[in-house]
């Protein structure tokens, strides 16, 4: 059982419902494995962690990092190197005006003075671009104020997709950028391939264009209701919204 967490199995307000962590639990002592499929960053994942009792295992960063929910560690890195990094910058920079970027390393996150942050990055640090790019790090994100986020999703994807893979889960303009052939399929395959358990096997779930390599590798593939446009046409099924608990709907049903 594989799901993405915000605008999945989360509600809006980023909280696990008590009827989702029951769910998950029921998949846990069927003796199934549990895998939280994310674009999150693992210091993002320790208050969902303690909410599902640290159950399972988590694809971070749409693939690049691997963390053990049990010992809050990470056990798997697949980082965007230095000079594929800089080059990437430079490219964007020189033919994209007024894109920001910041960095998610494997502990922290950066960002130029003009990145608008989210609530969870506050207290983050503020960096010139050089630093943005003097260390490998598990996602680049790049943010317009003014374009669409699948505009640009299809700009970056043409200016440098044969350097990084790129992939949104955003209702703004954020691109987030992964080393190249880095997503949320690759990873999940490399985790089932070690536990001999195959694609047939895998049910998945997400909302966002970020979920669609790891929906269409699944056996099984669904979408919450509130999913958007290009998922809900990608899945076999589609279950109710994150806030009316549409992977607890599923969860429920298989696992009695």
């Amino acid at each position: 059982m594989a799901t993405d967490l915000d605008g999945t199995a989360l509600r809006t307000d980023g909280t696990v419902s008590p009827r989702t962590v029951m769910a998950f639990g029921k998949v846990e002592e069927s003796g199934a494995a549990l895998v939280f499929v994310t674009g999150r960053p693992p210091r993002w994942v320790g208050g969902v962690a303690a909410a599902v009792r640290h159950r399972g295992v988590a694809i971070c960063a749409n693939g690049a990092l691997i963390y053990d929910l049990h010992t809050e560690q990470i056990v798997e890195s697949h980082l965007i190197t230095v000079d594929v990094l800089q080059e990437v910058v430079a490219q964007l920079r020189a033919n994209v005006s007024d894109l920001v970027f910041s960095v998610e390393y494997e502990a922290g996150f950066a960002h130029e003075s003009d990145f608008l942050l989210g609530g969870l990055d506050r207290d983050a640090g503020t960096v010139g671009v050089d630093s943005v790019t003097a260390r490998p790090c598990a996602k680049l994100l790049a943010l317009h104020p003014g374009m669409s986020a699948d505009e640009l999703h299809a700009t970056v994807h043409e200016l440098v997709g044969h350097l990084v893979t790129a992939t949104h889960s955003s209702r703004r303009a954020l691109i987030e950028m992964s080393a190249q052939g880095v997503t949320k399929a690759t990873a999940l395959a490399e985790f089932a391939g070690r536990l001999e358990i195959k694609p047939s096997q895998v049910i998945a779930f997400g909302d966002m264009p970020n979920d669609l390599p790891m929906l269409s590798w699944a056996g099984t593939s669904y979408a919450v209701a509130n999913a958007h446009p290009d998922v809900l046409a990608a899945v076999d099924h589609v279950t109710a919204s994150n806030d009316d608990d549409g992977v607890a709907q599923v969860i429920e049903r298989i696992y009695r």
